[in-house]
């Protein structure tokens, strides 16, 4: 039992002193390096599984026969159209002069180092929808796109 004890502590600290030479976590996030790990994971679990070299029981060993479920909800196509209607009738019920004054105050706090949730709450309060927001915020932020160590 020790010698697994020990086993598992030096693969342990020799990834963590993998990480600590990458710089730390948050470089080795920026690298790639953590995302590759989870990738190179869950690929070896999943060809395990499929092996049948790891057992899941329900997947690949003990599954029961049944029929295919049935009377599963399907969404009416006239649902999302009508929400785009009400989208419409929002924005052009909506005091416009408030709602862009609300989205710039957003944009001005996610440019500094306020706290985001009032400007965000205002402008939900000015009906700004989420898009709006979230374009905002991806206007001053970006958005994330994942680095691949090869």
């Amino acid at each position: 039992m020790e010698s697994l004890t020990n086993s598992i502590e030096e693969g342990v600290l020799a990834y963590i002193r993998r990480i600590d030479d990458l710089g730390g976590a948050v470089k080795a996030i920026e690298q790639g390096y953590i995302q590759q790990e989870i990738q190179d994971s869950a690929y070896a679990w999943q060809m395990d599984v499929e092996k049948d070299e790891r057992i899941v029981v329900g997947l690949n060993k003990f599954k029961v026969q049944e029929d295919p479920p049935k009377g599963l909800l399907r969404v009416d196509p006239s649902v999302g159209e009508r929400q785009v209607t009400k989208l419409a009738k929002l924005k052009a019920d909506r005091d416009g002069f408030a709602t862009v004054k609300a989205l710039y105050a957003l944009e001005r706090a996610a440019l500094g180092d306020e706290n985001l949730m009032p400007p965000i709450l205002a402008a939900v309060k000015a009906y700004a929808t989420l898009g709006e927001i979230c374009d905002v915020l991806r206007k001053v932020f970006g958005e994330y796109r994942p680095s691949v160590m090869f």
